[in-house]
């Protein structure tokens, strides 16, 4: 993995998050998936350890929770 990847799922604490993290590691460092609009994405984020969103994953695979918005269990109801 050569960018971050910033999950999410379109909850205010997350968008502000996104905005926060884009300002700080660059549009072009990071790869933006809202799990909210794609569901598909949602066990790559368990597998990576994303146990909250919003989560960054960084580029050595180092999961990071940021400012807890909601829980995976509740993202996949």
């Amino acid at each position: 993995m050569s960018k971050s990847i910033f999950y999410h799922a379109g909850c205010p604490v997350c968008v502000s998050a996104e905005h926060d993290i884009i300002n700080l590691i660059g549009s072009d460092n990071i790869e933006i998936v809202n799990i909210g609009e794609d569901r598909s994405r949602i066990q790559e984020a368990e597998n990576a350890g994303v146990e909250s969103v919003p989560a960054l994953v960084t580029p050595n695979g180092n999961t990071l929770h940021i400012n807890f918005g909601a829980s995976m269990a509740d993202v996949k109801t």
